[in-house]
């Protein structure tokens, strides 16, 4: 069986492989530049906590090293401070804030720690063919210019050339927002909270500035340009930074300017996101980034949720179902982002006039606010997928949770049955379902019988017959569950079904929704003729 090639190794490409990595299915990315990522201090990344938890669980150490997680969140309007959140333990989860330059290392280092991942450097991509068996894709560069694989996922940027290759028209809005950027390292008020200030009372802080703090007394801060303005030179630039650490410091402090530039942001959705084999994910598939969305996030889910599919279809063969659920998931997931985001700019950015006045409308725009930046609400929270083409059908059995079906699970402790404790969140990502029996006073049990007491022996049975590989867990307790629910999750952590006790019948036909039907999708096997990845590294070598 051939590797999955991968078009791209920029955070999301790379995050692919890796996920592929961790389902045993070989890969190879395609990349255009010589193997390194330069440093860019002023370009940052903000991983919500869902997706900083992938990337860790994939072996990225930088998140650790080199991120920074926030203690608050501060919105300021003018002189005075209007909100302040606290993050972490006691408030909202605090993402991660950092460089992308370091994020990228840290999943290279992660890659070459693992024979499944073939990187590529110095090969661009010029053509691909597809036909009934694969996809093989042609190469500029000094080494191999023909590669053949299983599937394609171009994960290369806005401006893809496997969007364009297929054909895939992108369209969108050009210029939503536009921003100054600087890095520097300063001392500020708040050493490990990030500032939202609005109509900031200096000449030159115009309507928003933001204060995002990275590792070592280093900041990213933003101000918000109009649309159509006239050119940041670097001395209105370095105005804007003596200004505003004035403004927040009483006097300007010693500070080091270590990075610059203008960005745009433009809010784009490719009209497919598969074509046969060939599957489109990250900015090649989405532009965004208004209101403090992260078009990055977004980019590690589609890699987080494509994987998981690919590996299926890769080890099992795929149905049409399964590889068309990609785009009907994560298309509509990120669609729903994007017009969230236009809906809000009209509120967030002319708070004048009649909407100023009316009661109620000033919490909002900052809720809002801190929706986008903090991930949370439509504007950030991790995306559910009530609607999907892998939904379990209703049965009789079906029990109400705290997780509605389509929407990531809880987090809980749970123990698999020779008595391995740890956190759901990290056995996700491995290609199997999770089938999880809630169960009061397991941290009593004698593990040694664990499997020939109760409901265990007909529940592991059922496990085990499933049509999809799957792994049993028990946890204590899960929000709103009641003793004795078995739950099904999606590799990807999303809730596909719950049951009030073990129901072997339905538990397999909600399997069998998850893996999309038993009907082949064409040109693929049937299911359960393809053989593990494992030991199968000559397939990239």
């Amino acid at each position: 069986m051939d590797p999955v090639i991968v078009v791209g190794a920029g955070p999301v490409g790379l995050t692919l492989a890796l996920a592929l990595a961790a389902a045993e299915v070989p890969s190879v990315v395609l990349d255009e530049s010589g193997g390194e990522d330069a440093p860019r201090p002023a370009r940052t990344v903000v991983l919500r906590p869902d997706t900083a938890a992938l990337t860790a669980r994939l072996g990225c150490t930088t998140l650790s090293d080199e991120g920074a997680r926030w203690d608050g969140w501060r919105l300021m309007r003018r002189k005075q401070p209007v909100r302040e959140l606290p993050l972490g333990v006691e408030g909202f989860p605090s993402p991660v804030h950092i460089a992308q330059h370091a994020l990228a290392r840290g999943l290279r280092e992660a890659i070459a720690k693992t024979s499944l991942v073939k990187v590529v450097t110095d090969s661009r991509l010029d053509s691909l063919e597809q036909d009934a068996s694969g996809v093989t894709a042609h190469t500029r560069g000094p080494g191999v210019s023909y590669w053949r694989g299983s599937y394609l996922v171009g994960c290369d940027g806005a401006r893809s050339t496997v969007r364009k290759l297929l054909a895939v028209r992108f369209p969108g809005r050009t210029a939503v927002e536009r921003y100054a950027v600087a890095a520097l390292r300063a001392e500020l008020p708040w050493p490990r909270d990030a500032v939202l200030h609005r109509q900031p009372p200096w000449r030159t802080g115009g309507d928003e500035i933001s204060a995002r703090p990275l590792p070592g007394g280093t900041w990213r801060l933003d101000w918000l340009l109009p649309a159509r303005g006239d050119l940041v030179t670097p001395d209105a630039l370095v105005a804007r930074v003596r200004d505003a650490l004035a403004g927040w410091c009483g006097e300007t402090p010693p500070y080091d300017l270590l990075d610059t530039g203008v960005y745009t942001l433009h809010h784009r959705l490719a009209q497919r996101w598969r074509v046969d084999r060939a599957f489109l994910a990250g900015e090649a598939a989405h532009l965004m980034g208004a209101v403090g969305t992260q078009g990055l996030d977004e980019g590690v889910r589609d890699a987080d949720n494509l994987a998981w599919k690919l590996a299926l279809a890769w080890h099992h063969g795929a149905t049409k179902t399964l590889l068309d659920s990609y785009q009907a998931e994560r298309r509509t997931a990120v669609a729903a982002r994007l017009r969230a985001a236009d809906q809000s700019l009209p509120i967030l950015r002319k708070a004048g006039g009649l909407r100023a006045m009316l009661p109620g409308t000033a919490a909002g725009r900052e809720m809002l606010l801190a929706d986008g930046h903090l991930g949370q609400g439509p504007l950030g929270a991790p995306p559910s997928y009530p609607n999907s083409p892998l939904a379990a059908p209703r049965a009789e059995g079906w029990t109400p949770v705290g997780t509605a079906v389509g929407a990531p699970v809880t987090d809980v402790r749970v123990t698999t049955p020779d008595g391995t404790a740890g956190r759901l969140r990290d056995r996700l990502g491995r290609g199997r379902l999770l089938v999880l029996l809630v169960a009061p006073g397991t941290a009593v049990w004698d593990r040694r019988h664990w499997l020939t007491a109760g409901v265990m022996p007909r529940l592991a049975a059922t496990v085990g017959d499933l049509p999809a590989d799957a792994e049993l867990l028990v946890a204590e307790a899960y929000p709103d569950a009641p003793a004795h629910s078995v739950l099904l999750v999606r590799p990807d952590g999303h809730l596909a079904a719950a049951f009030g006790g073990v129901r072997p019948e339905e538990l397999r036909a909600a399997a069998e929704a998850v893996r999309g039907g038993t009907d082949p999708a064409p040109g693929e096997a049937p299911s359960d003729t393809r053989t593990k990845a494992e030991g199968r590294t000559a397939d990239i070598n």
